[in-house]
């Protein structure tokens, strides 16, 4: 596994490559191992992101985890920049709890690429597993515009 670390206005974040896929982000963000095409690529993605010149991410990312752990993070890839859906939501479509939704989110490791800020509990902002947490979730949530929602 290789990480590249790439400087954003969300901290200093790691992003890990394995077997030709995106498999975590972290917010700790230390370089190691052989730079691939495909870290330069997730780095450069990010940085247009942060900029506000990309809104959907386009790599390949693999979730180590359950069968459910996967459909809830493609469920969330699903949600487009600026909008939020209710683990509720996500999990009326899967016939699942949405506690188990929200314990998915939770474990989501490839944050903002898998984008698990625009999950929200019914009645708002829950808790954001990020460095920063639920500030940093604000903070992502108003770069994408959907800062009214939070009001």
């Amino acid at each position: 596994m290789a990480t590249l670390s790439v400087n954003t206005q969300f901290g200093r974040l790691g992003i890990t490559e394995q077997d030709g896929a995106i498999v975590a982000l972290d917010w700790i963000g230390v370089d190691k191992g052989e730079i691939t095409p495909l870290l330069r690529e997730a780095a450069r993605q990010m940085r247009a992101y942060d900029e506000g010149r990309l809104e959907q991410f386009d790599l390949p990312t693999y979730v180590k985890g359950s069968d459910f752990q996967r459909a809830v993070c493609d469920a969330m890839s699903a949600i487009p920049f600026g909008y939020t859906r209710t683990y509720g939501e996500i999990g009326k479509d899967l016939g699942q709890p949405a506690q188990a939704v929200g314990q998915a989110c939770g474990g989501n490791p490839i944050a903002i690429i898998i984008p698990c800020h625009r999950v929200m509990g019914a009645k708002g902002l829950t808790g954001f597993s990020a460095k920063g947490g639920v500030e940093t979730k604000v903070a992502l949530l108003r770069h994408e515009g959907a800062a009214s929602l939070l009001i």
